[in-house]
């Protein structure tokens, strides 16, 4: 499945625009970015972003996240630099948009759907939502370091009218 770059690309700035200009933690940005996919899917059928997906030991991880963000720092769209929050521990990447993003690429639903992951997962850290996704079946219905397959998706339940 080909990814769709100038979308992907969007999405992060949507998310560092929502989350107070930047989001803290790799972690943290693959979970959202698996939230909105995933959660896209069982409700629409469809794809948004559609990256591939591997269960990693941390939780589901975007596989063409690193080469897109890294695009964008080329391309001076976002920054992201590593700080060393906690001696012993790997420095924590913070991604900061430097641009607004265009919502004019997303249908309504794509942002309704981007909204409502903002609003629900934006607050919590990277380990919460690796807690969150573990929990779930696409990702423990899966062998470690495999792909996680959208079809997955639909054994998770989400209820979209906001009692979840």
């Amino acid at each position: 499945m080909a990814v769709h770059t100038e979308k992907y690309k969007q999405v992060i700035l949507y998310l560092c625009a929502k989350l107070g200009k930047e989001v803290k933690g790799e972690k943290k940005l693959a979970k959202l970015l698996y939230f909105i996919d995933f959660d896209f899917y069982e409700k629409n059928q469809k794809h948004f972003i559609g990256d591939t997906y591997k269960a990693l030991p941390m939780g589901p991880f975007p596989v063409s996240m690193e080469a897109v963000t890294k695009e964008m720092v080329k391309d001076g769209s976002l920054k992201i630099d590593s700080i060393n929050e906690w001696d012993g521990y790997a420095p924590t990447e913070t991604y900061t948009g430097l641009q607004s993003p265009t919502d004019a690429d997303f249908t309504k639903e794509e942002k309704e759907m981007l909204d409502r992951v903002i609003q629900k997962y934006g607050h919590l850290n990277g380990k919460q939502l690796e807690d969150l996704t573990h929990a779930e079946a696409p990702y423990s219905g899966t062998k470690p370091n495999e792909e996680i397959f959208y079809e997955l998706a639909f054994y998770r339940g989400t209820d979209f009218n906001g009692h979840d």
